[in-house]
């Protein structure tokens, strides 16, 4: 009897010393990548997967589709589906996507591209999208999700900027550009005109909807960068209007915890952006899985990289009282080529 009490007392102390010990804040791991060829082995896939991320978003450029072949896309699709790691990172991890122009069906295609909504078909199949999903309810593959950790929420938002986006503006060789440190043939022009689009009316109307929802951090998951200044080539900044009007979007609604992932740009970086009575808007840009890119655009608001080495992007959140957002770019060595941290509260309205 006298050993059991003993015992008891020893169970209740250590119970005590437990309750007074300081508790480890939770965490939500989130891998992204972009920019994969389905015909190239993918090793950081396999190693994402080492990371044992809570959810992978790819981020478009998904495969090299660009065919008016269905049967085609579908063969792509496949190939890249059976991919060892592919496979690796599936058992891993939940995926999310959304996609860019190559898998959307064209190289730098729009609203005009004859079969988005064969591709858009094919894109939710191969991605396992319920039948009741609401993204087959509507034309393109614009959705949010809400993952939970305790209390708190994470709104995923997966843009769709292919199919309502107009046409990119050629280039005019004998217009003045914004400016002189250009290096390269520059492809495409600045849209000045104020009805130009790239998410279109009802993408626009849905996007204010569900910025009104409550959430603790709002990942906004877009396959060209929005953060970067005008460089010539695919961007929100050839979209200025679209541009302003997401950061008067955010001003409207109040959103706080405004993060951007993007790809498509075969390397990695991180952007900054900084707007009058608004807070900073960070750009996470990873790219690419297989892909790499000969020199990184100029981009005055890049504070980390370029990665120009294949590359995903990792990024924990620290659920402390004031979460801590860890952000890191990690290449094919394991290396961790960017890490970058801030805190909630410096992305959210005071």
């Amino acid at each position: 009897m006298k050993n059991s009490v003993k015992a008891l007392i020893i169970v209740i102390i250590c119970c005590c010393i437990a309750c007074q010990l300081p508790k480890t804040p939770s965490t939500t791991t989130i891998g992204i990548g972009s920019c994969a060829n389905q015909d190239v082995p993918q090793p950081l896939l396999g190693l994402a997967a080492s990371y044992k991320p809570d959810y992978f978003i790819f981020l478009g450029d998904n495969i090299y589709g660009d065919t008016d072949n269905m049967d085609t896309l579908r063969a792509k699709y496949k190939r890249w589906g059976a991919q060892p790691s592919f496979q690796e990172l599936k058992r891993a991890t939940r995926f999310f996507a959304t996609w860019d122009d190559h898998d959307f069906g064209s190289n730098d295609a729009g609203r005009h591209y004859p079969y988005k909504k064969e591709s858009k078909e094919i894109f939710l199949s191969f991605f396992e999208e319920p039948d009741t999903s609401l993204r087959r309810k509507h034309d393109g593959i614009y959705h949010v999700e809400y993952l939970k950790e305790k209390e708190k929420t994470i709104q995923l938002i997966l843009l769709d900027n292919r199919t309502f986006r107009d046409d990119v503006r050629l280039f005019d060789s004998t217009a003045p550009t914004p400016c002189e440190h250009y290096f390269y043939t520059l492809d495409y022009s600045v849209h000045q005109n104020s009805d130009s689009t790239l998410l279109g009316k009802e993408q626009w109307k849905w996007l204010e909807e569900i910025l009104r929802v409550p959430a603790d951090l709002r990942l906004v998951c877009s396959g060209t960068q929005f953060g970067i200044e005008y460089n010539g080539y695919e961007a929100w900044a050839n979209y200025p209007n679209e541009q302003q009007r997401f950061i008067d979007l955010i001003k409207k609604t109040r959103a706080s915890g405004v993060l951007f992932l993007t790809g498509d740009v075969h390397y990695g970086e991180l952007s900054k952006l900084n707007v009058s009575d608004l807070y900073p808007l960070y750009d996470f840009t990873s790219s690419g899985i297989t892909s790499t890119w000969s020199f990184a655009t100029p981009n005055s608001n890049r504070i980390e990289g370029p990665i120009m080495d294949n590359n995903f992007g990792l990024i924990t959140i620290r659920w402390e009282k004031d979460p801590v957002i860890d952000l890191q770019l990690i290449d094919a060595a394991n290396n961790s080529r960017v890490q970058y941290q801030f805190r909630l509260s410096e992305i959210s309205f005071n």
